[in-house]
């Protein structure tokens, strides 16, 4: 079984994955943050490495998917692959920090790996608005990510609902966080493991 958590910069999907997979006994993934040679230095210059960034985590994305159907162990992934290509890459052409020929290239790519994945058996999206996830970000203080711009947090998340209005790759469970702390109130994290015990149980 694998689950994926999808979720805008800031919404919790980390905190969430950690949590749920302690509660559920299943073997989390996390998106590759802290090891990535990358996201530093596009937080500086968006243009310029954007395209090696995005090409990073899809490679980190799909290996975690191979690994995921080779295990057949149950599995949580902090963050699914669709979101690099629906939302974060055509993000970046869009804003002209991606080059046509470069996300011509991205979107080769990706197409070929889609191939052979499929999609997670449920995906959980984490909806949040703007100023819940500008002060999740400041309160984590993540230095590379203090120049993120409300415009860009807000074009994300406009890709994030109009990719989840459309989502067909599996089933689909949609937690609004705004007025929801799961990480310090268990009975806030009761009420999302209630909801997500309600998908399960129709996966079997």
């Amino acid at each position: 079984m694998h689950i994926a958590v999808a979720g805008n910069i800031g919404a919790g999907k980390t905190s969430l994955t950690q949590l749920l997979a302690k509660h559920y006994k299943w073997k989390p993934l996390y998106e590759d943050v802290l090891e990535n040679p990358y996201l530093e230095d596009f937080y500086n210059s968006m243009e310029r490495w954007s395209f090696n960034l995005q090409v990073y985590f899809l490679n980190s994305r799909f290996r975690q998917i191979i690994d995921i159907q080779a295990s057949g162990k149950p599995t949580i992934q902090d963050r699914s692959i669709y979101e690099d290509a629906y939302i974060f890459a055509p993000n970046l052409h869009s804003m002209g920090l991606m080059t046509n020929r470069d996300f011509e290239n991205y979107r080769s790519l990706f197409d070929l790996m889609e191939e052979v994945v499929k999609g997670p058996d449920l995906l959980i999206y984490l909806k949040s608005s703007i100023p819940n996830l500008v002060g999740q970000i400041h309160k984590r203080g993540r230095d590379y990510e203090s120049g993120i711009s409300i415009d860009y947090l807000s074009k994300l998340n406009d890709r994030y609902e109009e990719w989840i209005a459309g989502y067909n790759k599996g089933k689909l469970l949609v937690i609004d966080v705004d007025d929801l702390n799961f990480v310090d109130n268990p009975e806030d994290l009761g009420v999302i493991i209630t909801r997500i015990d309600a998908e399960l149980n129709g996966l079997f």
